[in-house]
Parts: structure tokens; C-alpha cells; sequence
């Protein structure tokens, strides 16, 4: 995959653990939402905790970016949907770890009035492969 991460000063800097646009070339991945249950038991990962919730996110999609011959390094895209936005900071803070500044995916987050299973977060992402 060759990728390459697009900066302007033309638009407002990331705030967060992000990049304002990343062009890729290659076979594209699409994972489905992902919401923290846990694989082996298939129950939900702490009900209250948006930071455990957000680690079970993602590995639940690396696992099938795995499967799917990719990692996160190859992601170009996630979206993160929240029920609270006053759990933002949190979840970013837990996000951040999966990525480097140089390498982060372009991003979205949103506030929706309910997720599956009541869950706080529930994120999806695109990847692309050579």
C-alpha cells in the first residue's frame, strides 16, 4: 500500500490523534462497527467504563483486519459514534494509543442518541491492502 498523509495550514490542525486527510492506494477493507463485546464470551465489556469499552473496540477490529491480511496501520479511516460526548476525552485518550501522530487515521466522531446494546462507543474503520 503506498499512503501518504495530507497537512495543510489551509484547514484547522487535527485535535486529536488524527489526520486531517490520508491518500492511499491499494485494496480497500471495510470493517463494520464495532462495539465492545468480548469475542470469546460474547458479553459486553464494561458497561460504564468508555476507556475499557474503547480498547475492546479496537481489538475487536484488529482481529478482523488481521483476518482480513491488514493492520491498523493500514487504516486510512474510522469513525467513532458516542452516546455521551462528555466521554471524548476519555475514549480519545484510549484511542491515541493505537496510533502514532505520523500515521493516524483521517477521523470523525459523533454524538447519537443510542448505540446497540446501549454501549458508549462503537467504532468502524477503512483500511486499505496491497
Amino acid at each position: 500500500m503506498t499512503r501518504r498523509i495530507i497537512q495543510t495550514d489551509n484547514a484547522p490542525a487535527p485535535v486529536g490523534p488524527y489526520n486531517q486527510a490520508v491518500v492511499a492506494s491499494g485494496q480497500l477493507v471495510f470493517v463494520a462497527g464495532q462495539i465492545p463485546l468480548d469475542a470469546e464470551t460474547g458479553q459486553l465489556i464494561s458497561s460504564d467504563d468508555v476507556v475499557a469499552q474503547t480498547h475492546q473496540c479496537m481489538a475487536n477490529l484488529k482481529a478482523i483486519l488481521v483476518a482480513a491480511g491488514a493492520t491498523l496501520e493500514d487504516v486510512v479511516k474510522t469513525t467513532i459514534f458516542l452516546k455521551d460526548m462528555s466521554d471524548f476525552g476519555a475514549m480519545n485518550g484510549a484511542y491515541a494509543t493505537y496510533f502514532s501522530d505520523q500515521s493516524a487515521p483521517a477521523r470523525a466522531c459523533i454524538e447519537v442518541a443510542r448505540l446497540p446494546k446501549d454501549v458508549r462507543v462503537e467504532i468502524e474503520c477503512m483500511a486499505v491492502i496491497s
